[in-house]
């Protein structure tokens, strides 16, 4: 019922800087919470950061610090600003949503039932 369409990975050189969006059609995006994931080849997908319907944030210890998750629900799009870029953030990176009823974080895949096709960030040492 929600379409979701990653965009803005590419290749950047370590201490670099990406901003990921994620645009969401189909139903509004403020019913929605919404997160990203990241998965490396042969490795887990591994949980990011999430946002809340209301705003509520919350970011994996990896990346604390350093990564930013936000959202302009007037555009339905939700953004991930990545600073000081390092090697092992590389990654395919994937946003992902679900139904909020609750404004609580959720750090599973499972968690989570529309997922975008993802976007490629590679970080050069």
């Amino acid at each position: 019922q929600v379409q979701l369409v990653e965009s803005g990975g590419g290749l950047v050189q370590a201490g670099g800087s990406l901003r990921l969006s994620c645009a969401a059609s189909g139903r509004t995006f403020s019913n929605y919470g919404v997160a990203w994931f990241r998965q490396a080849p042969g490795s887990q997908r591994e949980f990011v950061a999430a946002i809340t319907r209301s705003g509520g944030t919350y970011h994996a210890d990896s990346v604390k610090g350093r990564f930013t998750i936000s959202r302009d629900n007037n555009k339905n799009t939700m953004y991930l600003q990545m600073n000081s870029l390092k090697p092992e953030d590389t990654a395919r990176y994937y946003c992902a949503a679900r139904g909020d009823s609750d404004g609580l974080i959720y750090p599973a895949r499972s968690d989570y039932g529309y997922w975008g096709q993802g976007t490629q960030v590679t970080v050069s040492s």
